[in-house]
């Protein structure tokens, strides 16, 4: 039997969708065909209307349909003071939250894809007046929508595929694993993300590494060099593939020249600065890269600098390669 599978949308902008339908090296359609998923709704792909959706919504809800895989894009909306009344379900006057709810209980899997399903994302920042939150979680703290110790009919707490948005082989990687009875909570690390996406760093990957390992740093968005010192680059602390599996063949934050914003973990979206800046004290940057003591960052940064070479250095406060290397002189271009 297939594994069926409902995508939900609610307060986001449905980024996700659209890197999901992005997916290649098999494209999203023969992915689910191949490993046997049925997609019974999506907002972006599926023709049924109205009256269509509503029936299947209430078949899942009587048991009438199998439902093998709840997945959430965007927050739950709780606002007015609780009452669900700023996102209410097409068609009926029911808040959207009690529908996800109903449907998480009935499906064997549930995941929040991205991070405003997982932790309440962008949609909760500020002074939050739609009352947004997570699925699982509220931010950092287990709760949301769900509560605290909600398991689903498998065993499994909600499956938190962070990101913003999510790539798509983050998310057709854990729907494989799920239809073919291969995903387990020790898949999962402390925040519910998959462990196959976060047990790696953004760093692992990066194109500026080289930069990175002499501390010879950007000064300005079109620099070369490594946007950890000033630029606000959290790659060496965000924890995604992202420059191991890059998007569309070979895109990702940084690749495109823009620093990393650590968008796979709560909170990303106040970080208390500019994004393109690095808080630092004393000279110091604030967020050091994970598991470093800072006596040993000063003291390696110190002897890194020393020892840079006259290319990196150049090439790091440049729009172009000036110095290719093997070269000792800078190019007349």
């Amino acid at each position: 039997m297939s594994y069926r599978v409902l995508w939900l949308q609610s307060g986001g902008c449905g980024g996700c969708s659209l890197s999901l339908l992005n997916a290649e090296s098999p494209d999203l359609l023969t992915t689910l065909a191949i490993n046997d998923i049925e997609l019974l709704w999506h907002p972006s792909l599926s023709e049924a209307g109205t009256a269509e959706f509503l029936q299947l919504i209430e078949d899942i809800e009587q048991g009438r349909q199998k439902l093998d895989a709840l997945c959430l894009e965007g927050s739950v909306m709780m606002g007015p003071n609780g009452s669900g009344r700023f996102h209410r379900l097409a068609g009926t006057r029911r808040p959207m939250f009690d529908v996800i709810r109903s449907l998480a209980g009935q499906a064997r899997h549930c995941l929040a894809i991205g991070q405003c399903a997982a932790f309440g994302g962008i949609t909760l920042a500020g002074s939050n007046p739609g009352e947004a939150t997570g699925l699982g979680y509220h931010i950092a703290e287990p709760g949301g929508l769900l509560g605290v110790d909600w398991r689903s009919r498998s065993g499994l707490p909600v499956i938190n595929i962070a990101g913003c948005p999510t790539h798509p082989g983050w998310v057709l990687d854990v729907l494989c694993q799920l239809a073919a009875g291969d995903f387990h909570e020790s898949h999962i690390d402390e925040l519910n993300r998959p462990r196959a996406v976060t047990d790696h760093l953004v760093h692992h990957g990066c194109p500026r590494n080289e930069f990175y390992e002499y501390k010879a740093s950007a000064e300005k968005p079109s620099d070369l060099g490594c946007m950890m010192e000033h630029m606000g680059c959290l790659g060496t602390q965000a924890r995604a593939d992202c420059n191991i599996r890059p998007w569309n063949g070979g895109g990702s934050c940084l690749r495109g020249g823009y620093a990393c914003i650590n968008c796979t973990a709560p909170g990303f979206e106040e970080p208390g600065h500019p994004f393109t800046e690095t808080p630092k004290i004393a000279g110091i940057p604030v967020g050091l890269p994970t598991d470093m003591p800072k006596a040993w960052f000063v003291a390696l940064a110190s002897l890194s600098k020393a020892a840079t070479p006259q290319r990196l250095k150049l090439n790091a406060t440049a729009d172009h390669i000036r110095i290719p290397p093997g070269r000792q002189k800078e190019e007349e271009s």
